[in-house]
């Protein structure tokens, strides 16, 4: 399978390492330096593309491989109050769009365990909750999209919590999230319910992006012959 990779940093070489063991290709690697290079010609040369870039460069860069006709797999965060935008481009051109907050396999299973203990610990509002995540110090987004996916996931449960802050807070209906930025951290979110008499603790912790990189190509593979929006729940056929 050919793929382009837009985006070619830790993210992107893990994605090139990986894929290159696997038997993929890489024809088209995109970075802050030729993105002249993402044409429509030089996209058509690949059955998919890879997307790892940031907020500013995410829309665009989606939009230009569904304009080619080729499917996009994206974990940029921090772009997704113009999901709308780009969904609905890529309902227009029929193209294929998988997106997800983190692609690694554990992390995945990791959002369905928290999904399911959260609808558990509704009916106990002894605990209070609250999520922690450490990332390496060039993550520019804060909290981490994948934060944000596990706290919309108990916000999705409890009907008592309001929403989420990205701070320490005593207000009972927010969810807090805690933030840190320490090298050489390739990921670590914990989901912690406290009450007097004990703790509940569910702990995601990567060691290097290997299955963040694994997840990703598993969802290039997955993309052949497809139309339509798809996330890491149809991918690993949750």
């Amino acid at each position: 399978m050919k793929i382009a990779l837009i985006g070619y940093g830790k993210m992107g070489k893990a994605i090139e390492a990986a894929g290159k063991e696997a038997g993929y290709s890489f024809p088209l690697i995109i970075d802050v330096n030729n993105g002249d290079e993402l044409t429509k010609e030089n996209l058509q040369k690949v059955d998919a593309a890879i997307e790892f870039t940031g907020p500013h460069s995410a829309v665009e860069n989606i939009k230009s491989c569904l304009a080619a006709g080729v499917p996009v797999v994206s974990g940029s965060t921090g772009w997704l109050e113009h999901w709308k935008e780009v969904t609905d481009f890529c309902t227009q051109v029929n193209g294929c769009l998988v997106y997800s907050s983190n692609y690694s396999i554990g992390v995945n299973l990791f959002f369905a365990a928290n999904a399911w203990l959260a609808r558990l610990m509704k009916d106990h509002p002894g605990y209070r909750v609250s999520i922690d995540e450490i990332h390496h110090t060039e993550k520019k987004d804060a909290p981490s999209g994948t934060a944000i996916t596990i706290a919309e996931d108990i916000l999705a449960a409890r009907q008592d919590l309001k929403g989420w802050v990205n701070t320490a807070t005593d207000a009972a209906d927010q969810l807090p999230i805690h933030s840190s930025r320490i090298d050489p951290t390739p990921g670590t979110h914990r989901v912690l319910y406290s009450s007097s008499i004990d703790d509940i603790e569910l702990v995601h912790t990567a060691h290097n992006r290997t299955g963040f990189a694994r997840g990703a190509l598993l969802a290039a593979a997955f993309t052949r012959g497809k139309q339509g929006i798809f996330s890491m729940k149809e991918v690993l056929g949750f």
